[in-house]
């Protein structure tokens, strides 16, 4: 087994499994911070291990394995846990993984990796993640850390900000919810009620990030992607009166239904009025339908999510850009806006309006935008008034906005596609 292929099998088992192991030690701990420091533990010694010895058949199980040892190494360190060691070291024994061979029958007979719990494990993590002991923020980057898998780096173009920003922001976060003893169990009816905003937003970014990756080469990363649409089905079980979880579900039904057109053979972006409808997944359509309609007779009116779900839907029912039915777009953004101010909002209504109204009515909007601190980094608003512009035959403005667009965008493909817009002002 050669080296790279051994820490190839830790960083993908660490990118599918990562939620599930720290919530399965978190149970096991009760103590959310130990369990994400157990968790690196065990990927750092796998990072050694694997390369060295070879990949073990069961992944998770060893690196839960080797969590549950530093838990008990812990557990030494700590007078006030002896009891507690003393029950687990009997059950554990001895050797086995943690000191290089495979685990005992026994310790994997005792491995807390019960498939029927793997769901409410990860969704007890969201929850904790998301307690009101924590601001906002502080909730949306520790979930997105330790159940998304994501990096600081990540985390920080997602939020539009610096890095030591969120890195110092999950550690004060961490260091909190330790200080407040949260209890590590999904929370009673009327706590989840109170969460659910955050949770909302959490597993909505987590979708974002995935279908439109910040970085790296990818256009999309399916992984996260996915692992957001299992969370709400799993949400939409668990909380089935609530109409923003069917809302949420449904827009990122109908926003991964678009998936299997939205780049070529090479990975290359493929706009929408260029994309293949016939290709979008029809079934992930239907089921945004479905579950838009549940938002809809839950009988509270749609929210944010079922709104944009609401435009996804407008896409996912037209044959073609020109049949789109933009003025309703329009009017869905616009009371979007209300509901929940934000300049991406507007950048994207603008989007709209210039399909509906033509493009120097979204300019203004746009233009308006230019001032906004949310979007001063981000290649979203250059890209925008760039594609404006060059509607308008306003050539060296438009390029010049492109070629900031390619400069903010951290994304390859996306750089890419801007760059080939570029390259239609060559002489």
């Amino acid at each position: 087994m050669a080296d790279s292929t051994g820490r190839e099998a830790v960083a993908a088992v660490w990118r599918i499994e990562s939620a599930r192991i720290v919530g399965a030690l978190a149970r096991y701990t009760g103590d959310f911070a130990l369990a994400e420091d157990l968790a690196q533990e065990a990927l750092a010694e796998a990072l050694v291990n694997w390369p060295r010895d070879g990949v073990p058949r069961n992944r998770a199980g060893w690196l839960l394995t080797v969590g549950r040892r530093r838990a008990i190494d812990a557990f030494r360190r700590r007078a006030a846990l002896d009891d507690r060691y003393s029950a687990l070291a009997r059950d554990l024994g001895e050797g086995g993984v943690a000191a290089g061979g495979p685990p005992a029958e026994s310790a994997r007979a005792q491995t807390p990796w019960d498939p029927d719990q793997v769901d409410d494990d990860v969704l007890a993590l969201i929850f904790i993640a998301c307690h009101p002991v924590l601001s906002r923020e502080a909730r949306i980057a520790l979930t997105l850390r330790v159940v998304g898998g994501l990096s600081s780096d990540e985390i920080a173009k997602a939020f539009l900000a610096p890095t030591a920003t969120v890195q110092a922001r999950i550690t004060r976060a961490k260091k909190t919810l330790a200080a407040a003893r949260v209890p590590f169990a999904v929370p009673s009816a009327q706590e989840r009620n109170e969460r659910l905003g955050s949770v909302l937003s959490v597993i909505y970014v987590i979708f974002t990030e995935g279908s439109s990756a910040t970085s790296g080469e990818d256009l999309i990363r399916f992984d996260l992607a996915g692992e957001a649409q299992r969370l709400a089905r799993v949400l939409a079980r668990l909380m089935p009166a609530e109409p923003e979880v069917h809302g949420l579900l449904a827009l990122l039904e109908l926003t991964a239904a678009r998936f299997p057109a939205r780049a070529d053979f090479d990975g290359q972006p493929i706009l929408l009025e260029h994309q293949n409808r016939r290709r979008w997944d029809r079934p992930a359509i239907r089921r945004g339908r479905a579950a838009l309609d549940r938002a809809t007779r839950v009988g509270r009116g749609l929210g944010t999510y079922g709104l944009q779900a609401a435009i996804a839907e407008c896409h996912a029912v037209a044959a073609s850009v020109d049949t789109t039915d933009w003025d309703r777009i329009v009017l869905l953004y616009e009371a979007l806006g209300r509901l929940a101010p934000s300049p991406v909002v507007d950048l994207n209504r603008a989007v709209a309006v210039s399909m509906a109204q033509g493009p120097s009515a979204a300019l203004r909007i746009v233009d308006e935008l230019k001032t906004s601190a949310a979007l001063a980094n981000s290649h979203l608003l250059p890209s925008v008034r760039g594609e404006l512009l060059t509607r308008l035959g306003r050539s060296g403005e438009a390029r010049a906005e492109l070629e900031l667009a390619i400069r903010l965008c951290g994304n390859e493909r996306e750089r890419a596609l801007l760059a080939k817009k570029l390259t239609k002002f060559v002489v």
